[in-house]
Order: C-alpha cells, then structure tokens, then sequence
C-alpha cells in the first residue's frame, strides 16, 4: 500500500471531506465534519491514524507490532497503523472501514438528517 491508495479509498467512502488543518503535510479526511483518518505524508515511515473501538484498539497493539497508540491523538481511540508489510492490505482497509462506520454511528442526529443518512 501507498499513500495514494489510502487517499482514494478514504475519499471514495460516501460524504467524506479531505483537507489539511493541521498543517501541509497531514491529509485528514472527515465525515460529517469529524476525522475518521489521518494520513502524515512527510514520515518516512508510511502510516494512517483511524478511529477504533476502545477495547479493539488494545486487542489490535497486543497482536499487531506495526499498530501502536495514536500519535498525537486521544490514545484510547486512536491507533497508528504503520504499513510496513507485516499487515494485509484487506486488513487495512476494513479497519478503515470500521474507523469510518465508528465515526458515522456517531454522528448527530440532524447531521446525519443533512446528509441523508436518516
């Protein structure tokens, strides 16, 4: 995986925004206003932060060396996902998908109304 294949997964996922608030170098890509991914494109190391499930995200550092504590982030619900080659890329993707679904499921009623979902 790239960097380019991250981006175009996050952006094809329905109602997602992407811009760099942070700074130039870090993509952050929202839904309904609120980050589901982070994607840093001046490490070295490629990686991605995504949402996770408190207790997923222990479970997911106890069995994967290349995911660690989110770097700059609330550390219960966040996780850093080196792609380092040691993770499939299938894997990857679903747990975008699942920092995606975590983020939508907790939308606002009304922002979830403005987009359609409800």
């Amino acid at each position: 995986m790239n960097v380019e294949d991250i981006r175009e997964y996050c952006i094809s996922k329905d109602f997602v925004t992407e811009n760099t608030p942070f700074d130039e170098v870090t993509l952050v890509f929202k839904v309904g206003g609120k980050m589901f991914a982070l994607l840093p494109l001046d490490e070295i190391q490629l990686s991605v932060n995504l949402k996770c499930d408190p207790e997923k995200a222990v479970a997911l550092r106890e069995l994967y060396p290349a995911v660690t504590p989110g770097y700059h982030m609330n550390k219960s619900h966040w996780n850093t996902v080196f792609i380092d080659g040691t993770i499939e890329k299938k894997l990857i993707l679903q747990w975008i998908d699942d920092s995606y679904q975590l983020v939508l499921n907790s939308l606002p009623r009304k922002t979830r109304e403005s987009l359609g979902i409800i």
